[in-house]
């Protein structure tokens, strides 16, 4: 590649600045919806979170596509010259070098080259490698963290810890929830035998909101030994209080959990909160933390370098996921790298009365949508490169002959044109199968209130399928088949009609008409495969499941605009938030 000129060298950089100018518009937006989170929860406008939660989703998208309209504008007929977006490369990694989470603008950056050539695999001339990219490596300091020293008194502590959180509702009964987190804390050490008490108490400056709730986010420190904290507050009409105490590492995982919705918290240093996440939640892909925070292209980037890096240790090759075979997707993972890849097929069989665009845009719909913690979130890939060779030959053969419009040859390597990424999980029949007694009925309760914590933020899931859940390594169930799934206020709710002769319940077929949107709850049970043992568990605890009228009930709730809250912690609870 020649050496540029002076002219060419200026221009390149204008272009550049134009880049770094575009991420910051997008950056000040996203923290200014992220800003309003603390006036959404004092004024208790949960319907208002909702919105400022899609509207930043779609920020990235839409600060991308004018970038990219704005550029070609400028560089003309030379909108498509290598040479010149090597230079204006060059140039961006120069004017961002001292900049804060530099590498959030490296991936902005790689999606303007991106839309611009469509690039398949990686092109290291005209984009940033994500191998070479780290969003941890210049973290030092915490200094977004608070520091509280146990002077003798837990209570005393803590009344410190929650009298930093600001809010411009008061507290119903503050000593009370001082009085709740010190319990707590007392009650989870004594559990874990520590003698040696709490010295200090380290928190994220700012409190992590989602949806209804806030969060205050840290750790007790010991003499040799740290616990994760994470306190609950909800604002209810009369007032602010405590409403949980979370200190097991399950808990704040769960917390933090890929199936949630993404928390709104200003943070100035996005990879420093993530490294320290990272320390309480060790297990916790890099990526995962980035995309919970809101940051979901630097986590998708991530995602990729998790891979892309494994495979250059690894011997593996892919092979089709466990569980039955997809009607609509082609899945397969490699066995020690904890993700499923999901392609679309070309044709899908005539019970599937949905096409291509249908599958795409459900899955844009739970992109954008509350997950309650019941709806894995799935990253969408475009353009991927994998030599062939680490394909299992059945696998191979499948896609290219079942998913090609996804999927294509170059030479000794395959294109992945489109996919979606998603934690792997274990299929929750083939974990019936192979569970103790007492796992298999905790996974039954778990299927049912999965249905419930869906219904309550307005989804059905429409294909109940017990192939279509799975389990994971927190033993929750958790819904990943999004072709059929559809809105609860978009359903008929109907009984079965009563026969009206011998005649009709001796037919085959069904004697009623059934429109597009009928739904009939008392048939779930009948395609599950339940055991009698687990059946029982089901209609005992989940029963009311199975009638037409506990749906047309949560319909109607959501039509009065309540708010059903799907908690991350707690048995099970499910609360309505009053916007009194």
């Amino acid at each position: 590649m020649r050496a540029p000129t002076a002219e060419h060298t200026e221009r390149a950089r204008d272009c550049a600045a134009d880049a770094v100018a575009a991420f910051e518009d997008y950056n000040a937006d996203f923290r200014a919806i992220t800003r309003r989170a603390p006036q959404r929860f004092a004024e208790r406008d949960w319907q208002g979170s909702q919105r400022d939660a899609v509207e930043r989703i779609e920020l990235y998208g839409r600060h991308v596509d004018r970038t990219v309209a704005s550029l070609k504008l400028r560089l003309g007929p030379d909108a498509l010259d290598r040479g010149l977006w090597h230079e204006i490369k060059r140039q961006f990694e120069s004017l961002i070098e001292a900049m804060p989470d530099a590498e959030f603008r490296k991936t902005f950056f790689n999606s303007l080259t991106r839309t611009f050539f469509g690039t398949v695999g990686v092109s290291p001339e005209i984009e940033f490698v994500a191998l070479d990219l780290d969003p941890l490596a210049r973290v030092a300091e915490y200094d977004f963290m608070a520091s509280y020293s146990n002077r003798g008194s837990l209570p005393l502590l803590f009344e410190e810890v929650l009298a930093a959180f600001h809010c411009k509702s008061p507290w119903r009964d503050f000593e009370r929830s001082v009085r709740y987190v010190a319990e707590e804390v007392a009650r989870h050490i004594g559990t874990l035998g520590e003698r040696r008490p709490v010295t200090h108490v380290e928190m994220i400056r700012p409190a992590f909101y989602q949806m209804t709730r806030a969060y205050l986010v840290g750790r007790l420190v010991g003499r040799d030994w740290q616990a994760p904290l994470a306190i609950a507050l909800k604002n209810t009409p009369s007032g602010v209080l405590v409403d949980a105490v979370m200190t097991q590492d399950a808990d704040i995982s769960i917390l933090f959990s890929y199936s949630r919705s993404y928390f709104h918290v200003d943070l100035e240093r996005v990879g420093k909160v993530v490294l320290f996440l990272k320390q309480l939640m060790p297990r916790k892909p890099v990526s995962e933390l980035f995309t919970v925070l809101g940051r979901a292209k630097q986590g998708k980037t991530e995602r990729y370098r998790e891979l892309f890096r494994h495979l250059q240790t690894s011997n593996d090759r892919f092979v089709r996921a466990p569980g039955e075979r997809g009607l609509v997707m082609v899945v397969f993972t490699l066995p020690s790298f904890d993700v499923v890849f999901k392609l679309i097929r070309d044709r899908f069989p005539a019970q599937k009365n949905i096409v291509r665009a249908d599958v795409l845009r459900k899955y844009e719909f739970v992109f954008k949508h509350d997950r309650a913690g019941r709806l894995v979130d799935a990253q969408e890939f475009k353009r991927l490169r994998f030599p062939r060779r680490l394909f299992e030959q059945s696998l191979l053969e499948e896609l290219l002959s079942e998913a090609a419009l996804s999927v294509h040859e170059d030479g000794d390597d395959l294109i992945i044109d489109h996919c979606y990424t998603e934690r792997r999980m274990t299929p929750l029949n083939l974990y019936l199968r192979e569970a103790s007694d007492e796992d298999a009925a905790l996974a039954v309760l778990e299927y049912g209130q999965a249905i419930r914590d869906l219904a309550y933020t307005n989804i059905f899931a429409g294909d109940l399928l017990l192939k279509n859940f799975g389990v994971t390594r927190h033993r929750r169930v958790i819904f990943y088949d999004y072709d059929e799934l559809c809105l609860i206020t978009d359903c008929h709710f109907r009984e079965l009609p009563a026969a009206q002769s011998d005649e009709d319940e001796m037919r085959g077929e069904t004697w009623y008409y059934v429109a597009d949107n009928d739904v009939f709850p008392e048939t779930f049970l009948s395609f599950l495969g339940f055991s009698d043992a687990q059946r029982e568990v089901f209609l005992k605890a989940h029963g009311e499941l199975l009638t037409a009228e506990w749906w047309r009930g949560v319909q109607e709730r959501i039509r009065t605009n309540e708010v059903l809250e799907v908690l991350p912690y707690g048995a099970h609870r499910v609360r309505v938030a009053s916007s009194a």
